[in-house]
């Protein structure tokens, strides 16, 4: 099982985003997974331009020249794709926005709704899709913190007909890279649990 995860906090390897995909990834590579943790704060990822060139170009044919496509050869084959994210502003983190955007390239012209048989839509085979998950965290202690985003990568998962298999949300997300002493017991068994999540994605 090859599982990739677009890590999408400006923070990068030093960020509480990373906290947590690191012991959810620990634990599936204990199980015998292949794991790629793409940071996107070391990328070059411009802007999509919205020209739409690549839906009559072809899959992952964009105009634009920088390290999407580098990325998008990290993902094939993947089993599992993880958006990381910390929340901004209420919602994923603008880095985490424009990739999403550019990904535009390996989708669809089409609308949900279009049905017609002769349409060219790049939809991949149900058999051939990666599964989706969510892993996310904020600085303050409501949940409610994580609705935008959750409403989004469940549109994410139609859009790119991709099965959301989970969604993995911590509020107060600062203790997870400095916590004070009283908590770092709690903070220990929270990431024994992330680890136990990743293993758990592998068949037994």
């Amino acid at each position: 099982m090859k599982i990739v995860v677009i890590n999408g906090s400006p923070k990068g390897k030093s960020s509480n985003t990373n906290v947590m995909v690191s012991a959810f990834l620990k634990g599936a590579q204990e199980a015998g997974a292949e794991t790629i943790n793409i940071y996107l704060t070391e990328k070059e990822i411009k802007h999509c331009k919205g020209c739409h060139s690549c839906w009559t170009r072809g899959p992952g044919q964009c105009v634009t020249n920088d390290d999407m496509l580098g990325i998008l050869s990290l993902m094939a084959g993947a089993n599992i794709i993880i958006f990381a994210t910390p929340v901004y502003f209420g919602n994923i983190s603008g880095m985490l926005k424009v990739f999403m955007d550019r990904m535009t390239m390996i989708g669809s012209p089409h609308s949900q709704n279009d049905t017609k048989e002769n349409s060219q839509e790049l939809k991949p085979k149900e058999s051939q899709a990666p599964k989706l998950m969510m892993i996310s965290n904020c600085g303050f202690n409501d949940r409610d913190e994580f609705q935008v985003i959750s409403l989004w990568i469940k549109r994410v998962a139609q859009k790119m007909h991709m099965e959301l298999i989970g969604e993995i949300y911590a509020t107060r997300g600062k203790f997870l890279t400095s916590p004070p002493e009283e908590l770092q017991p709690l903070i220990s068994n929270y990431l024994l649990l992330l680890e136990r999540a990743g293993k758990r994605l592998l068949p037994t």
